[in-house]
């Protein structure tokens, strides 16, 4: 019966539960209200997903209403960051209480998450540039929730100038595009009548304006110190950040594809996405902050992601960043008992098996050929294969060479892998119609960025590992040390405003 409800109902609903979630929040602001009152907050949160559920899976790829574009992409991109958002709000009521900023907080991740959710819901270019200024709005002042602190001012001051920057190079290619092509709706001017009216120099233009606006959200090299400066927020905030926020190029590189796929501009993305992918896998390894290693985790993914964007492969781009999104969310939500976790873990550490690593070594090349092979050919598929045989090998050596209780390891990678596979069947076949197929690199191209990438990176980890004492790579090592560092003035020892807190004696409601 619900799934029989056209798509404008679902949005109107949505838009209604949103109104009452942002007035809710509002006002929880109000110190008059009583505390308990956040907990019927986290309730309302939950409204939201649950009338985007159901208009996901009655959605088709022709929904589009007026401004709307209600495809099956946009609805999962609206679930996706409203169950973000009810997850984090739900973990933060007990986590955050007690922080002077405790009522603000949940005020501005509401507005935040809202405006990301609508964002990709409209087909007006002008309604998306409105409801992305408002989420990158929210994510500035939620970096300087704690504004007693000059270190998250900072972090917050260096993010909003570089955000700025992003949403002045999206307005510029939307306002561009627009003016070439007479329509200010996405979908006409993404059709291929429109386009028709740009010349080369227009597409490569607006390309790389749509680069430039993606890059720095994404916290790309040269932009990525934003990302290891927010480690000043609160958890929660990193939470929301690196699952719904960072990872948004992918969703702008799907909805205008038409324009940037087969344009040189595409492969151009390549060389600032790789050297992301290198240098933040570099970053990973030699930081020890824990908050800092996720972020530089972050800048690889983010960087992979667009590689799979550079080469058409916009499908494989959305599944990434949703599950990338709910992983790296996990692993902030845990941050407090990381160093926990670090000590069980560095009891167990044995001398990995040579036969064990033989046979995970093996495993993981033939489901990278089996997945080549049954692929439907197209030249990313290679990245895929790639990608899952070595995450297969890696998860093999962690869980069953080095690990405790080989049965127990081989069935979680079992249940895994078929997971996995599930996941991109049901994601394919959901938005299979509504992401438009870019054009395919050659298969060739692909295997030498693949395999470059993978080659360089493990060349160079094998090296540091085998002749970390030489000259050369103990100064690639502090050059990656002090690559993965935040600026000087958002780093404090110890934060000065508790210390004059402290001093003054006992603590403020």
């Amino acid at each position: 019966m619900f799934l029989m409800l056209d798509s404008l109902f679902w949005l109107k609903a949505f838009f209604a539960s949103l109104a009452i979630c942002l007035f809710s929040s509002f006002l929880f602001m109000n110190s008059r209200v009583p505390l308990q009152f956040v907990r019927i907050h986290a309730r309302i949160m939950m409204i939201p997903p649950l009338v985007v559920l159901p208009a996901l899976l009655s959605a088709t790829a022709s929904d589009i209403f007026g401004h709307w574009r209600l495809d099956p992409l946009a609805w999962l991109m609206a679930f996706f960051v409203s169950m973000i958002s009810v997850i984090v709000q739900r973990f933060s009521v007990r986590y955050l209480l007690g922080d002077r900023s405790y009522r603000k907080f949940f005020f501005l991740l509401t507005l935040t998450t809202g405006g990301s959710s609508m964002a990709w819901l409209n087909d007006d270019l002008r309604w998306l540039l409105v409801c992305w200024g408002i989420t990158l709005f929210g994510l500035t002042n939620l970096i300087s929730l704690n504004n007693s602190w000059q270190v998250a001012k900072n972090a917050a001051l260096y993010a909003g100038r570089l955000f700025i920057l992003s949403w002045l190079a999206l307005t510029t290619a939307v306002v561009w595009l627009s003016l070439h092509t007479g329509h200010w709706q996405l979908s006409q001017a993404m059709s291929d009548n429109s386009l028709s009216q740009l010349n080369t120099w227009d597409r490569t233009g607006i390309s790389m304006l749509l680069i430039l606006a993606v890059m720095i959200p994404g916290a790309q090299w040269p932009f990525h110190r934003w990302l290891l400066d927010s480690a000043v927020v609160p958890t929660p905030v990193s939470a929301v950040m690196h699952a719904g926020l960072v990872n948004v190029g992918g969703i702008i590189f799907t909805r205008f594809s038409p324009l940037f796929s087969g344009d040189s501009a595409q492969i151009f993305l390549l060389f600032p996405a790789i050297i992301s992918v290198l240098l933040g896998t570099g970053m990973m390894i030699v930081q020890t902050d824990y908050k800092r290693k996720l972020a530089a985790s972050t800048i690889a993914q983010m960087g992979f992601m667009l590689i799979q964007c550079a080469l058409g492969a916009y499908i494989a781009a959305v599944i990434h960043l949703v599950l990338h999104g709910l992983f790296k969310a996990a692993l902030f939500l845990q941050a407090g008992s990381a160093v926990r976790q670090h000590e069980l873990g560095a009891q167990k550490v044995k001398k990995p098996a040579l036969l064990w690593n033989i046979t995970g070594a093996g495993l993981g090349i033939s489901v990278a050929i089996i997945t080549w092979i049954t692929s439907s050919g197209e030249g990313y598929q290679l990245v895929s294969a790639f990608i899952l045989g070595w995450a297969l090998f890696f998860a093999w050596t962690q869980l069953i060479t080095i690990g405790h209780g080989r049965i127990v390891g081989f069935l979680f990678l079992t249940g895994a892998f078929v997971l996995f596979c599930g996941i991109h069947f049901i994601f394919y076949g959901l938005l299979k119609e509504s992401i438009y197929q870019g054009l395919q690199q050659p298969t060739f191209v692909v295997a030498v960025i693949t395999g470059s990438i993978l080659l360089i990176g493990g060349f160079i980890g094998s090296l540091i590992i085998r002749y970390h004492s030489f000259p050369l790579f103990v100064t690639t090592y502090l050059w990656l040390i002090k690559l993965s560092e935040p600026h000087p003035n958002s780093v404090e020892s110890q934060p000065i405003y508790l210390t004059k807190f402290v001093s003054r004696g006992g603590c403020q409601s």
